[in-house]
């Protein structure tokens, strides 16, 4: 039996079920927040991903429920459908053997089964603010009794505009229940939710292990966002990569980047969330054993991924948080070994890298793109190369043999050499040098970051000065404005939640009368469009259109 899980106070049944998973001993975290939670304190977490947390709140939670109550005895909220469904995953390999009911509810999924399961009853229920209000109000989720809450990833769920989702689920809840509240950054914001919900919470900070960045090179390339898969592409043609982790925020995005990526002859697989865990054993130990190279995933799904050959980490999209941002870069320069650290950044977002080198203390170098001449001349350079080193081993004979059928039938010996290269050269068809456009320079605009309040602000223009949206970027009008009760938070939470797009990659705001409108990242407009009929803004259906 793991001993250390056993001495933090834990049943024998959830020992026994930590260590059938394979965990041996508690991380920090896990050792400072078990016991406090188990005394039923309220409890602040100050904790990044991939520190444990997840097993930090849920076997206390698991260990003072009673499975097969009548009611929901705990409830977890988590910013995303991903980390909703990893947490309820793990609560219930975690309770299983003490036969409890699990439910993870978010949106983008029929009402129907997640109605059904409430209604038969569960114990413990995981799931985004905007689908639980939902069932909220249609009355068939009731936490009248429920015992314990925790908000997981605070910080994220205030920076995708859920506060008010959040605090009316709050008070649908009993002020005497034990609630825990997770966050990466201790913001004002999140102190003042902290004040307002938790009863003497106790303080736990556990901060991961900063990354030596001495040994990584870093380097950060201002591109459009249209032009972002373009500038990959160059990328990998002059980086000498034996294994790259491409982060994206969505994991739509991390499927539609491994496909791009395959179809112009790189080949990589997406590392989901969605995964089962068998499946996501297989991709991870096909690229352990470097049968594939390249890996894109969110920083959700790559949670826990420890690999100490990766070369290269790129940002394709740049994270919102400096210390994302040092853990993602963390995956290379390991063991003794030097790693490469490339981000994408587009115009709007250099004040972000002016952020993370105030973080880092650490210059973080503007490269310029690869151009095509230079891409051509290390295409050539490779081959020649690789021409070379074949010619140097020798072992040539059944080659030469049919050079030597080649000159009897009347063919030109270097003609012979140049068909051969063409041939050897096809695969380079396949990988087409894209268009790169180049940003025209200008003084950096600092959008300003949202405040989800009931006094949030957005960086605005009146309608007469708007300008025609930036290179990428798409505008799109919704059907309610000013007269609706429309507010940036309203809009930023409606398209992140129901289309799936990071609210730090949507634009410019602007909301009239009776429309408003909202720039959206070019890759996303489809999505958007595709989803629209699922958005409400104060409980009012929106129509979205190009504008």
């Amino acid at each position: 039996m793991t001993t250390g899980f056993f001495q933090l106070g834990l049943r024998p049944e959830l020992v026994q079920a930590v260590e059938a998973l394979g965990y041996t001993a508690p991380t920090p975290i896990q050792t400072a927040m078990i016991p406090v939670m188990l005394a039923g304190h309220d409890v602040v977490g100050q904790a990044q991903t991939g520190t444990g947390k997840t097993a930090a709140f849920a076997l206390p939670l698991l260990q003072r429920l009673h499975a097969g109550a009548e009611h929901v005895q705990s409830l977890v909220l988590a910013p995303t459908r991903e980390l909703a469904m990893q947490v309820a995953k793990a609560m219930h390999e975690f309770g299983r053997p003490l036969g409890v009911r699990v439910l993870a509810v978010y949106g983008g999924e029929p009402y129907g089964r997640q109605i059904n399961r409430l209604q038969k009853g569960v114990d413990v229920v995981v799931g985004t603010p905007g689908r639980l209000l939902d069932l909220l109000e249609r009355g068939v989720l009731d936490l009248s009794q429920l015992e314990a809450v925790v908000l997981d990833e605070a910080d994220e769920m205030l920076s995708m505009g859920f506060i008010e989702d959040i605090e009316t689920i709050l008070r649908a809840t009993p002020t005497e229940r034990q609630t825990a509240l997770f966050s990466a950054t201790l913001s004002p914001e999140i102190r003042r939710l902290a004040d307002r919900y938790l009863r003497d919470p106790q303080s736990i900070s556990i901060q991961r292990e900063q990354v030596t960045v001495a040994a990584i090179e870093q380097r950060h390339y201002v591109v459009y966002e249209a032009d972002k898969l373009a500038a990959l592409t160059r990328l990998f043609e002059v980086e000498p990569i034996t294994s790259a982790l491409i982060f994206v925020r969505t994991r739509a995005g991390a499927g539609e980047l491994a496909a791009a990526l395959s179809a112009r002859g790189f080949p990589a697989e997406a590392l989901s969330g969605e995964l089962e865990q068998e499946e996501r054993e297989r991709v991870m130990n096909r690229f352990r054993r470097n049968l594939i190279k390249v890996l894109v995933a969110t920083d959700v799904a790559a949670r826990g991924l420890d690999i100490d050959h990766i070369s290269h980490v790129f940002n394709f999209d740049l994270p919102e948080d400096p210390e994302v941002y040092v853990h993602r870069i963390g995956r290379t320069g390991r063991a003794g070994k030097s790693g490469v650290a490339l981000s994408l950044v587009t115009p709007n977002e250099r004040w972000r890298i002016a952020r993370i080198e105030g973080f880092i203390k650490a210059p973080i170098r503007r490269a310029a793109m690869p151009t095509v001449e230079e891409i051509q001349a290390q295409r050539e350079a490779e081959l020649f190369a690789r021409v070379g080193d074949s010619l140097s081993k020798g072992r040539l004979g059944k080659e030469r043999a049919l050079v030597s059928t080649l000159i009897e039938a009347g063919h030109d010996p270097v003609e012979i050499a140049a068909a051969a290269l063409r041939l050897v050269r096809g695969a380079e068809d396949q990988r087409p040098i894209l268009p790169v456009t180049e940003v025209q320079e200008r003084k950096p605009e600092r959008r300003l970051e949202r405040r989800p309040h009931r006094n949030e602000t957005r960086f605005e223009r009146p309608r007469s000065s708007r300008r025609q949206p930036e290179a990428g970027m798409v505008s799109l009008s919704l059907s309610k404005g000013k007269v609706h009760g429309v507010r940036p938070a309203d809009v930023v939470s409606t398209i992140a939640y129901h289309a799936g797009v990071p609210g730090g990659a949507i634009g410019r705001i602007h909301i009239d009368e009776h429309h408003t409108l909202v720039d959206v990242p070019e890759r996303f407009v489809a999505q958007v469009l595709a989803r629209s009929a699922a958005f409400r803004i104060r409980r009012q259906t929106v129509e979205v259109a190009r504008a």
